[in-house]
């Protein structure tokens, strides 16, 4: 009997593993559901999100598919970016999140955001320091590229000074490598 249970949880484990990337993969706790854009998802947009048109800041006109937009909700939720070790490219995951952060700041001149980059524990200070402003930069450039203000950005570097997740595993570590859109206050 203790066979066939252990039979069983390896198979329940093996055909649960993924073969994609383990760094792209993340676990959050949370408490209730996660509020995300059902756009992030792939899930049809509903009607009362659909219901503002969105304005491209390089054309000024509205088209069809900017009227997909991401609710305050979204952009509250969806602030942080993650990075591959050692590496400060965008995914092509987080092409959307940066999309609509950069459509609400070009609506929005008057709003003004700091990406922090961080880095993990691995690594010399100045070299998790150089990374972690590489990675600010990176995602800076790409919110510029959709229309946002460059005064409305502004970069900063934590180094591994500032983990999110503390441990010295490849999860604590995936969840450092990461560049985080910070809003700050309206005056």
């Amino acid at each position: 009997m203790r066979a066939l249970f252990v039979i069983a949880i390896a198979a329940l484990l093996s055909a649960c593993a993924s073969k994609e990337d383990p760094s792209r993969i993340r676990q959050i706790a949370q408490d209730g559901a996660l509020r995300v854009h059902p756009g992030l998802l792939g899930q049809p947009v509903p009607p009362e999100l659909q219901a503002l048109a969105v304005v491209s800041p390089a054309s000024g006109t509205v088209s069809e598919a900017s009227a997909m937009r991401m609710d305050e909700q979204g952009l509250r939720t969806q602030r942080s970016v993650y990075f591959d070790l050692n590496k400060a490219d965008i995914k092509a995951d987080y092409a959307s999140v940066l999309a609509a952060h950069g459509q609400f700041l070009a609506r929005n001149p008057q709003r003004r955001v700091r990406v922090e980059g961080h880095a993990d524990e691995r690594g010399s200070p100045a070299y998790n320091q150089r990374l972690g402003l590489k990675r600010a930069q990176n995602v800076r450039a790409t919110l510029l590229g959709h229309g946002v203000q460059a005064a409305q950005i502004s970069v900063k570097s934590w180094g591994k000074s500032k983990p999110k997740l503390t441990g010295r595993n490849e999860e604590a570590w995936a969840e450092n490598r990461r560049a985080d859109i910070v809003y700050e206050k309206e005056d």
